[in-house]
Order: C-alpha cells, then sequence, then structure tokens
C-alpha cells in the first residue's frame, strides 16, 4: 500500500479506496472509486497536499471528480484535474468563491491544529482555494456509469444548497460527503445552510434500501447501516419538539450529531 506523509490510503475493497488527511482537524476522506473504463474520485481534500499524487499511483483510469459539495476541504486539488462534476446548486461558488466566507477565515482554518508534517510547499499565508468552472453539472437521479460500476447522485441539500451524496448500489457503499458522519457535529447554522432542507436530506437517505456502508468525509471511516435507523428517529423527534430551525443549537444522538 502507498506510504505517503500526509495521505493515509486505506483500501475498502479491490476497487475502492479512501484517501485520508488524519494529520488535520477535520480529518477529511476523498475516495476513489474504479470501474472497467473510468475511475470516479468523490472529492479531492483539503489541497494541502497534492491528491493526484495519490492517484496517480492507484489508477491510469481517467478520473472524473465528483463534487459532494464546493467547501474548501472537499475542493482542495480540483485544479489537477480536467474533469469535474458540480451540482447547480454549489456552481456558483465554485467559479466565483464560497459565499459568506473570506479568504482570511479559509486560511485561519486551514492551518490550524494540524499535527503533522505538512507537505513541502504549502503555506497558510499563502493558500489560495480552488476556483474554476466545471466539466458538467450532476443533478438528483443521475447515474455516473464508470464500466461494470455505478453511481446514482442524490441531490442532498442543505449543509450547502448543492450538496450531493453517491451510491454505489451495487456494493452498497453510500458516500454521504457532509450530510452524515459522526465525531463532530454536522453543521447547518450558517446562513447558507438550512436546518430544514438539511432534515429532509436526511430522512431521504434514511430511506435507502441496499445500504451495506456508509463513508460520510470526515472522522470514522466506515458506519454501519443501522445508523440510518437513528436518522430516522432524529428527524422525527427534531420535528416534533420544533427544533429544524436556526438557534436551537446541539442535537446529540446515537452516533452523530446536528449543529443547528
Amino acid at each position: 500500500m502507498i506510504n505517503d506523509p500526509w495521505f493515509t490510503v486505506q483500501q475498502i475493497d479491490e476497487t475502492t479506496f479512501a484517501i485520508s488527511e488524519y494529520g488535520h482537524w477535520e480529518k477529511v476522506h476523498s475516495f476513489l472509486l474504479l470501474g472497467q473504463d473510468r475511475a470516479a474520485l468523490i472529492d479531492t481534500g483539503l489541497g494541502i497536499g497534492n491528491i493526484r499524487t495519490i492517484t496517480d499511483q492507484l489508477t491510469t483510469l481517467p478520473i472524473d471528480v465528483l463534487t459532494t459539495h464546493v467547501h474548501t476541504d472537499h475542493i482542495g486539488s480540483h485544479g489537477e484535474y480536467e474533469r469535474i462534476f458540480v451540482h447547480e446548486g454549489d456552481l456558483d461558488w465554485l467559479v466565483h468563491g464560497i459565499k459568506g466566507l473570506s479568504l482570511e477565515q479559509i486560511r485561519r482554518d486551514i492551518g490550524r491544529d494540524i499535527s503533522q508534517p505538512v507537505p513541502e510547499g504549502f503555506d497558510p499565508q499563502t493558500y489560495q482555494p480552488y476556483q474554476g468552472e466545471p466539466t458538467g453539472l450532476l443533478q438528483d437521479g443521475d447515474t455516473v456509469e464508470l464500466g461494470g460500476r455505478a453511481v446514482v447522485v442524490y441531490h442532498t441539500p442543505g449543509h450547502s444548497p448543492g450538496h450531493l451524496a453517491f451510491f454505489d448500489e451495487m456494493n452498497g457503499y453510500l458516500f454521504t460527503g457532509d450530510l452524515l458522519y459522526d465525531g463532530t457535529p454536522v453543521y447547518a447554522f450558517y446562513p447558507s445552510t438550512s436546518p430544514v432542507v438539511l432534515v429532509g436530506s436526511l430522512e431521504r437517505i434514511a430511506e435507502l434500501e441496499g445500504v451495506r456502508k456508509i463513508f460520510g468525509s470526515h472522522n470514522t471511516l466506515g458506519l454501519e447501516p443501522e445508523i440510518l435507523c437513528e436518522v430516522q428517529h432524529a428527524v422525527q423527534m427534531l420535528r416534533e419538539n420544533n427544533l429544524v430551525k436556526f438557534g436551537t443549537g446541539l442535537h446529540t444522538f446515537n452516533g452523530f450529531s446536528i449543529q443547528f
């Protein structure tokens, strides 16, 4: 397996890899899915290190970058790839920058609480988040064909307007981006987020059939599908208690939490 000082590569199965950045406080995961004809890279990480140096070692297939959402920690190495896809709801952020987030704040977030040596050339004071035009747009219900393997696109807004989840139905892998993960709260308290829409997205993925493993973009790599039952409970509890709105704070459940 690849030995890299910044990225940790973990093989999920013969054709699926997690590429993780455990040295940063956000503990970001990106995912490489190999088909017979093409590969899909779900997000490109923080941009502290060049994730292309890792994917080039894992495959020679042409790579389509599938963006869960346009936040800095998910688009860091987008500029290293020729084919980038995003939902229309986050298109403006990709092209013109993330609404309501200053460059100074991005640089503070990217450079704090780093626990291992960073790649040569990285300087948070000169860090520039990716901006650019995508190759194309992804819509709810689209299927990305990789050759003997397909990824179904689900529009799951709330954390961002164009947030996407991806379901590899053949393997039962659900890639949830920042919609569902453990360890730290799922955030929906920024002006650009929507508590009501986020809860609706959680309800939708909780109803999916055939999920065998959930891969969020932060913290623990791989959650068991039983957490979706807890998601259903959380949705019901939040709605019944009129908590699905800004300012109600942190809500903790068995295996995950949400902050409004």
